[in-house]
């Protein structure tokens, strides 16, 4: 039986503008973010991820207003993350139309804040953003940095993905900073090793270039793959990428509601589970 793969285009805001360069380096203005949801909501994502790059390293909370315009635009799940540092930031982003929130910084932190989010919200909110390279000294040749790859957070990514994951991580977001911005590809070593350790839904980012990448990325273990330049420069559509992966025996089912409006069936453990078009908010049909 095929698998559902979800397909997910990233916004890098800076300053209220998308941005993307390589290894976070250099960026380059890509549009604005709300145009940029709202283009993808009809292109056929199956989720959009939002993600303040510099609110962590300027100590300060994601920008809601941005936030809660994307929502209003787009009918598919939207991730934000960005200066989550405790609860309350948590609380924010969902009120302003968040359905998941990624957390990097603050949880390398305060690793606690990863139970208590699921305690009050549920794991299925918390997805943990992993910014990942190559370090030989660490076991498993991963390590964890922060600030945009900048610095080390002295941590092996495999063992901080697999603790973070224990204490109620529903998701991981596992960002190649070696490869991101470079289309060569994702990290499938990195990716492989993640899969062992981590019985959650899996999502790979960083690199792609090709379809085939996407292909790979799946074949290594990721339940749901994440990319930026691609997508904001037209390079590929997600409708190429579907396409490849459905090629490839992997799916990305879609089914309409009784109201025309379309469904997504995501597998997760096994299990299939419908994300109506309204990605948690209010809809017509329900």
């Amino acid at each position: 039986m095929a698998v559902a793969v979800r397909v997910i285009p990233c916004l890098d805001v800076k300053d209220g503008r998308v941005v993307k360069g390589v290894n976070f380096v250099g960026l380059r203005d890509a549009g604005d973010p709300v145009e940029l949801a709202a283009e993808y909501g009809r292109l056929g994502a199956d989720e959009v991820t939002f993600l303040d790059i510099s609110a962590s390293s300027e100590g300060r909370a994601t920008t809601r207003e941005v936030v809660t315009r994307c929502a209003e635009t787009i009918f598919v799940p939207l991730t934000v993350g960005g200066g989550v540092c405790g609860v309350d930031d948590v609380d924010v982003l969902l009120r302003s139309g968040a359905d998941k929130v990624g957390i990097n910084t603050g949880a390398i932190a305060n690793p606690g804040i990863i139970d208590e989010v699921a305690d009050r919200f549920g794991n299925q909110v918390i997805v943990l953003s992993v910014d990942a390279r190559r370090e030989p000294d660490q076991p498993s040749g991963f390590g964890v940095t922060t600030h945009g790859g900048s610095r080390s957070a002295g941590l092996d990514a495999v063992e901080w993905a697999r603790q973070a994951v224990d204490r109620g991580a529903g998701e991981v977001l596992l960002n190649s900073m070696d490869a991101d911005g470079t289309t060569d590809g994702f990290d499938i070593e990195m990716i492989e090793a993640v899969r062992r350790a981590v019985d959650v839904p899996l999502i790979a980012s960083g690199g792609a270039g090709k379809v085939s990448d996407f292909v790979e990325a799946v074949r290594a273990g990721a339940d749901a793959v994440l990319a930026a330049s691609v997508f904001h420069y037209r390079t590929l559509t997600i409708a190429q990428v579907k396409d490849g992966l459905r090629e490839a025996g992997f799916e990305s089912a879609e089914r309409t509601s009784p109201s025309g409006r379309a469904v997504v069936v995501v597998m997760i453990h096994g299990l299939p589970f419908l994300l109506n078009c309204c990605g948690g908010h209010p809809c017509d049909d329900r």
